[in-house]
């Protein structure tokens, strides 16, 4: 089994034909209070649970849509609700970023939040700065090369398997909930 995709024009042309239509933005709350579709609902991507909003809705025949930022993680909630058996999962391709750029209407809130892929750089930098500093001050040999070799691993990992460690320890963060 596999899910479909659709284009944000797409679904905006259902929106308006007036068909009854169920999205899930798959963001952190953070992200979600800062903007989002109109018509979305959240459930962040870490606490996703298929079974229960398959089962909490009104009509569990009806296309089920999922957004985020970009489509990463709605193509990862779209493959959990697959993997469990459930059908009729479409992900909303380009996300959220699609959506403002085509100028369709979102809520917003005064709040700013910071994307969490924006969050991994600066904590990434912010960690491999800090081991060149140290190296530089303390001990040259020995700490900026462990600081850069796990942070280098770690992003290669990321890479190579799609997921971020990181990404989910900050997505976790108080200021992200």
């Amino acid at each position: 089994m596999t899910f479909a995709s659709i284009t944000v024009s797409e679904l905006r042309a259902l929106q308006q034909s007036g068909a009854p239509l169920e999205l899930i933005d798959v963001r952190t709350p953070a992200e979600f209070a800062a903007v989002h579709v109109e018509f979305a609902q959240n459930q962040p991507l870490d606490q996703l649970d298929v079974n229960s909003i398959q089962s909490a809705r009104a009509n569990p025949e009806q296309r089920l849509y999922v957004i985020c930022k970009m489509g990463g993680r709605s193509t990862k909630a779209c493959q959990q609700f697959v993997d469990a058996n459930i059908a009729n999962i479409v992900n909303v391709t380009g996300g959220t970023d699609a959506w403002l750029e085509a100028g369709y209407d979102v809520d917003r809130s005064d709040r700013k939040a910071m994307a969490l892929d924006r969050q991994v750089r600066i904590a990434a930098g912010s960690l491999v700065l800090t081991g060149v500093a140290v190296s530089a001050l303390v001990q040259p040999a020995w700490i900026g090369l462990v600081i850069a070799g796990f942070i280098g691993g770690g992003l290669v990992f990321s890479g190579l398997t799609d997921t971020c460690g990181m990404g989910m320890l900050i997505s976790k963060m108080p200021w992200n909930k």
